[in-house]
């Protein structure tokens, strides 16, 4: 074994039980904060823990704590407390309020007892309910211009993997806003953490003119990347699309006059001009005038793979090999003129497409030996993976130069090293994200940093391993269901908390029908792919238990039996 692997593999340790500290680290040094600055840096005026409402660590409770008498505080035990000195500030003093302190906790108290109610899937509270809500769907598609893919307007409130409808009815949550609550509906912690984002001053944040929580944001975010990588910088802003508008320029103006981009066919990178022309889907880009000259390189195709094996080398070795070779082909035939490969380490619309390590790692030393910047786009995998970064999850942060990550963050954000910090002007922004977003995004870090989530044994982990066990025995039952095909090498996929099952042989139409069918049954799912197609979960991981898979799975059976009746 290669000594990269061999500390890759070092590196992916389990963690121990949330709060534990590992070997030569001192988690509770990287959470103090400034004196009285912060969520992170309050008492407890209560003394009654997070641990006692109805999410325990962030996870929902069999049995949901009813009362709502004793005041509640949304703090969790492996927060920070610092003892009490004199604040800095005006706006400190107000934070440590006891009248704030307790408002906060009296709404987390309410919040708890409103949603211990939310806890299984149901339908509309009302005919009346219903009508008023078929209103609203008229509405939405009157001001859009064109009706929702869903008819999914929220309430406003949930309980963790359930979230409430505007009817009153109730889902289960597989999708997460493609992939943004992790932490699922109603958390109260973060709920809590939202609240005191609200005494900011502003709503939105920006580079003019930003708090000190933003820069203690970037501050948490740099400190896990460096663990596994050289990133040294950080750039903030508001969406997946932006950060990777700001990696795009970071790369640009370092190779300039370079302005060629390499990515992997089926790649997706938001929906900005620059980013729908990168990405690898024609509708997308209808009718837009195009000026970014993109290569596409393939990306590891597992089934091509199988098809390639012969008796001197392994089919993965020879596609490895294979697309070494057309990188290099592209290079020559553009000498000088490429400034990035975008690397999407797992292809989340392009159907949760994963590779082994070898394949990056060989198309990533080409690029280093011809001076093209490694572009780590893990805007849907951060987080999600069996490390914070996927980068770190496969053993390749050596080569990353600029890395983006998003949705569960968050605020999304541009990470690039010394080499690639950019000149003055290059960027800026008049929003930065909001106040709210800011302080829970960093809460929902150190919630990644100090859990169980990581390594091969660790809740991520668990959780991709019980998915994928519901579906392979409910293709033991139903055989018809996963009719086999060439193009689809295996009916379960994905890498973590990014899942995929692919029935009805990975047609297109069947799978669209079986989303909405699912809808209706009550979860929440969406699908990927450009074929093969494929049904996609992103479940709020940090919330779900793995004993609420067989609930899922008896809804999806029911759907997916509506669906094979309705497609014959």
């Amino acid at each position: 074994m290669d000594r990269t692997r061999q500390s890759h593999r070092a590196r992916a340790a389990p963690c121990g039980p949330a709060g534990a500290p590992r070997p030569g680290r001192d988690r509770r040094a990287a959470l103090t904060l400034p004196p009285g600055r912060g969520l992170l840096a309050r008492t407890n005026p209560t003394g009654v823990g997070y641990d006692h409402g109805p999410i325990s660590s962030g996870r929902v409770r069999s049995k949901p704590r009813l009362d709502s008498a004793a005041p509640s505080n949304f703090e969790h035990p492996n927060m920070t407390h610092t003892q009490a000195i004199p604040t800095a500030s005006v706006a400190e003093d107000f934070r440590r309020s006891p009248v704030v302190r307790n408002a906060i906790s009296a709404v987390i108290g309410e919040l708890r007892a409103r949603q211990s109610s939310i806890t299984a899937v149901r339908g509309p509270r009302s005919a009346e309910s219903r009508q008023s809500y078929e209103r609203l769907l008229k509405l939405a598609a009157e001001t859009r211009g064109r009706a929702l893919f869903y008819p999914y307007l929220g309430s406003g409130l949930g309980h963790g993997p359930f979230v409430e409808l505007a009817d009153g009815s109730v889902k289960l949550d597989m999708i997460t806003g493609i992939g943004v609550h992790f932490f699922g509906h109603s958390d109260p912690e973060l709920t809590g953490v939202a609240l005191e984002a609200a005494l900011n001053d502003t709503v939105q944040q920006g580079h003019l003119m930003a708090n000190t929580e933003a820069i203690q944001l970037g501050e948490t975010l740099l400190t896990e990347a460096k663990r596994g990588s050289r990133l040294e910088h950080v750039f903030l802003c508001n969406s997946g699309a932006m950060a990777n508008e700001n990696a795009l320029k970071v790369c640009l103006q370092k190779h300039a006059p370079a302005s060629r981009i390499l990515a992997f066919a089926h790649c997706f990178m938001g929906r900005t001009w620059a980013m729908s022309q990168i990405g690898d889907s024609a509708a997308n880009r209808q009718g837009l005038p195009l000026n970014v000259l993109v290569d596409y390189m393939p990306f590891y195709d597992p089934a091509v793979a199988r098809r390639m094996s012969a008796g001197d080398a392994s089919g993965a070795t020879r596609f490895i090999d294979m697309a070494v070779s057309h990188l290099r082909q592209s290079i020559e035939r553009y000498p000088g003129q490429h400034a990035c490969f975008i690397f999407e380490l797992v292809q989340g619309e392009g159907g949760f497409n994963t590779a082994p390590p070898e394949f990056h790692r060989e198309l990533m030393k080409v690029c280093k030996d011809a001076g093209i910047a490694v572009w780590d786009d893990e805007v849907q995998t951060f987080g999600r993976t069996e490390r914070m970064f996927c980068y770190d999850a496969l053993g390749l942060g050596e080569y990353v130069d600029v890395c983006c990550v998003g949705k569960m963050s968050q605020v999304c954000a541009a990470l690039f090293t010394k080499a690639y910090n950019p000149k003055p002007g290059l960027l800026s922004g008049t929003f930065l994200s909001t106040a709210d977003a800011v302080h829970v995004g960093r809460r929902i870090i150190e919630r990644l940093r100090d859990g169980d989530y990581y390594g091969e044994q660790g809740r991520i982990a668990r959780h991709h391993r019980a998915f994928s066990q519901q579906v392979r025995s409910l293709a033991q039952r139903h055989p018809e269901w996963f009719p086999p095909s060439p193009e689809v090498p295996d009916i379960v996929g994905g890498f973590g908390g990014m899942m995929r099952f692919s029935p009805f042989g990975g047609k297109k139409e069947p799978m669209i029908k079986l989303c909405h069918n699912l809808f209706e049954d009550g979860v929440i799912s969406f699908y990927c792919g450009h074929g093969p197609f494929h049904v996609r979960f992103l479940p709020p991981l940090g919330v779900m238990e793995e004993a609420l898979w067989p609930t899922v799975f008896s809804i999806v059976e029911k759907s997916m039996s509506r669906t094979a009746s309705e497609i014959k």
